[in-house]
């Protein structure tokens, strides 16, 4: 190669990542962003795996643990692809290097609560490395302003790294405990720095492809729905009350998808820090609400003909129904337009809660399957039209009406 390639090729591979700040407005979602997503629908299929088989709470506490955990992961590689990564050799190489170790996260994670807890932790621990050091490099291009901020997260990062790997050695539920704990100490601590007066926030600007990234996990997690009727019809008689219940529980996973998308997703959140957390935080139980309905679809399936359904397949799918409708609350508040469209909201709030209650009341008179579904999937089809047709009332639906940030918050700076 000539020297000016070669130099244009080391520019390539190296350039810096954007720093704090550097938003570009109109950026879009990548095939290799998409394609990082597709490896947590394996490691989440993983962590399903003792769900799908026995709801137990225990089991139910397990998938609650590690799920957390992937989560964290996703978030900070999706926000480091979506705030500094670039169209660059640096940035496929890097997130080339995530995949890997997530691949090999996936192969421990189904056992990874008891005989794969080991290499599961140091593997995790791996993963928080690399992250550690690419939050680093960022730092290092950051502004004075936010040296402060991003110093606590990066030592955040160092010290849960540490923590993991700590965890290694331990028995089954100390380590348990400690994944927990990292779990906590993440939400809580990113609470805190939202509340800060120099917060993360600052460097994080609302964009639509934030969104769709935060949407495309939504679907990522309602794919685990369609897996789970899948495995579930698979080992069921092929038999009209079987797959007909397979039908209904993928009308309610439809549900679920109408319910977010229509309602609080691909809308642009505040810009502040406390509801820009807000919003991103509410996500967790959101997806793991509809990760674990689909991982008790199995036992739903297989229970298709029993006359009443066993109640933890009815407490784990009823809810979860219920733990989406009350954080897609939380989701609604931290919208840039949630005061705009108070008169929506509002009344939904209040709606939702209704649902949320309806829905354990279903669990609680534990109906046969198909029966347990035709009422879940009444109460999220109330929902949409209640609130449906308040969107259509003041015309503010769907894309026709795009959220827009407050008038009031500084522009950002765009990069290119």
């Amino acid at each position: 190669m000539h020297g000016p390639t070669v130099t244009a090729f080391k520019r390539w591979f190296w350039r810096p990542p954007r720093a704090h700040g550097d938003t570009i407005l109109d950026r879009r979602v990548s095939p290799l962003e998409l394609l990082y997503d597709l490896v947590y629908v394996a490691l989440i299929a993983q962590a399903a795996h003792d769900l799908s088989d026995d709801p137990t709470p225990r089991t139910l506490a397990v998938f609650t643990v590690v799920f957390a955990m992937i989560w964290f992961a996703w978030v900070n590689g999706s926000l480091y692809l979506e705030l500094h990564g670039r169209e660059d050799g640096r940035t496929r190489s890097l997130t080339f290097v995530q995949i890997w170790i997530l691949a090999l996260l996936a192969v421990f994670t189904a056992r990874a609560a008891d005989t794969a807890g080991f290499p599961f932790a140091v593997v995790y621990a791996a993963f928080l490395g690399v992250m550690a050091w690419l939050w680093h490099t960022v730092r290092l291009q950051d502004r004075p302003e936010f040296l402060a901020v991003t110093g606590r997260y990066l030592a955040g990062m160092i010290l849960s790294m540490a923590a993991i790997l700590a965890s290694a050695p331990l028995p089954d539920g100390p380590r348990l405990l400690v994944w927990a704990g990292f779990g906590l100490a993440w939400i809580v601590g990113l609470l805190l720095l939202s509340r800060a007066e120099l917060g993360f926030g600052r460097g994080i600007t609302p964009t639509d492809s934030l969104v769709e990234r935060f949407g495309t996990f939504v679907i990522v997690v309602l794919g685990e729905v369609v897996v789970g009727v899948v495995d579930g019809l698979s080992g069921a008689p092929h038999e009209p009350v079987p797959i007909a219940t397979g039908v209904l529980a993928l009308g309610l996973g439809f549900g679920l998808w109408w319910v977010y998308f229509d309602i609080v997703g691909g809308r642009l959140p505040r810009g502040d820090g406390t509801a820009l957390f807000g919003w991103i935080l509410s996500h967790l139980p959101i997806t793991l609400a509809i990760a674990a309905a689909g991982a008790a679809m199995v036992g739903l399936i297989r229970h298709a003909t029993d006359p009443v359904i066993p109640a933890e397949v009815a407490w784990l799918i009823a809810g979860a129904v219920a733990l989406v409708l009350i954080a897609e609350i939380v989701t609604a508040m931290a919208l840039a337009d949630a005061s705009r469209l108070a008169s929506v909201y509002g009344p939904w709030i209040g709606a939702s809660v209704a649902g949320a209650i309806a829905a354990l009341a279903v669990a609680a008179i534990r109906p046969a399957p198909w029966v347990l579904l035709l009422l879940l999937g009444a109460i999220l089809s109330t929902l949409w039209f209640f609130a449906a047709g308040q969107f259509l009332r003041i015309g503010a639906w769907g894309v026709d009406s795009p959220a827009v940030a407050p008038a009031d918050e500084p522009p950002p700076v765009i990069a290119r």
